[in-house]
């Protein structure tokens, strides 16, 4: 099986910063896209921000210029750098990864992380 662990989630004064990060283990022969998900109270749950592999990269309009994706494949970790957060920032946030397992060369599948919540409040 395949796990993903999240930290660095926490409570952070408007403006500040917070870093997450997320790493997976498991029977992983390749971890393929990894991204970052949350959902605030009451809402659906939204993209954020995607990465290939490859490093490509795909934000969603209200993180573009505050949060910046990155990874380190040699770790299967991706991060997520949020800036300038703001109190609408506050949401549970997940990160997910499409890992090509050993046991099924052939395919991949996307697992979820068990979420981080990151509250942002004065």
């Amino acid at each position: 099986q395949v796990q993903l662990v999240e930290s660095g989630g926490g409570l952070e004064q408007p403006g500040g910063p917070l870093r997450l990060s997320c790493a997976a283990s498991g029977s992983i022969f390749r971890v393929n896209g990894m991204g970052w998900y949350r959902q605030a109270p009451g809402k659906h749950r939204e993209s954020v921000a995607q990465i290939t592999r490859g490093g490509y990269t795909s934000y969603a309009d209200s993180a573009k210029g505050r949060f910046t994706i990155s990874r380190d494949n040699a770790k299967d970790t991706v991060y997520l750098q949020m800036n300038s957060l703001k109190p609408e920032d506050t949401a549970v946030y997940y990160c997910t990864a499409d890992v090509t397992r050993y046991t099924a060369l052939h395919t991949s599948d996307l697992y979820w992380g068990q979420g981080t919540q990151v509250t942002v409040s004065s």
